[in-house]
């Protein structure tokens, strides 16, 4: 075989290789881009989780006053119903801890040459016994029996403080509801899920289970059923 036989030889497995190498390679982008666009195919849902909950924790703000024109003796006024406040509770059975003044606050001014004085006290009940603060509330008018006057905004609040004990199971009830509405959505369409691909945890939120204030009755201001609330945002990958 002569040189010019060699070299057309050499050039027609040159071609060749380049042609393989071509197809090999178109397969391969082809391939890339395939899994791709898989990859780019996604559902992004909801998934939701509550809980009731009892509030574990009670506060009762509580501001009453009084009135009149010699400092000493309205002073006395507002000792006086102190010291039933702190009956009322101890009679309930409240630790006498439970109970604490938290401020107050004096007003003076003349009125026709007369000076006018109103003292302000404000004492706070913090309690875990819940039950037993909703006995208080239930029973107060017996504190103006003893005569304490309770100012407008004395009203008890019930607090769920233990949300982290709760998070993880509701964050995880969260994320199998939103496969669930994937899963839906992936039947209507003839698809499957798959992992996720991005997800995105909303914030908790803690609300009175039956409405704002349920229970009613004048210093009820809150209720100890809670209902505890998280949506989550999950973006699925398709199959």
């Amino acid at each position: 075989m002569g040189w010019t036989e060699n070299r057309g030889a050499m050039m027609l497995a040159s071609a060749g290789l380049l042609a393989v190498g071509m197809v090999a390679g178109g397969y391969l982008l082809g391939d890339g881009l395939t899994r791709a666009r898989i990859a780019d195919r996604s559902v992004t849902v909801r998934g939701l989780a509550e809980r009731d909950v009892m509030a574990d924790l009670a506060t009762w703000t509580i501001s009453y006053s009084a009135s009149g024109f010699d400092l000493a003796d309205v002073r006395s006024d507002v000792d006086a119903s102190t010291n039933a406040l702190k009956d009322y509770f101890q009679g309930l059975g409240f630790k006498p801890d439970d109970l604490k003044p938290i401020g107050a606050g004096v007003n003076q001014y003349i009125n026709n040459g007369v000076r006018n004085i109103t003292i302000t006290q404000k004492m706070q009940l913090r309690t875990t016994d819940i039950a037993r603060a909703q006995k208080a509330v239930a029973q107060q008018f017996d504190l103006v029996r003893r005569g304490v006057t309770l100012q407008e905004g004395s009203g008890m609040s019930y607090s769920f403080t233990k949300l982290n004990d709760i998070k993880p199971e509701m964050v995880a009830e969260a994320t199998k509801d939103a496969r669930k509405a994937a899963e839906q959505f992936a039947q209507d369409s003839g698809t499957g899920v798959g992992g996720i691909q991005s997800a995105t945890q909303g914030y908790f939120s803690i609300e009175p289970r039956d409405g704002d204030g349920a229970g009613g009755g004048y210093g009820a201001s809150d209720t100890p059923y809670k209902k505890v609330r998280v949506v989550t945002t999950i973006a699925f990958y398709l199959k």
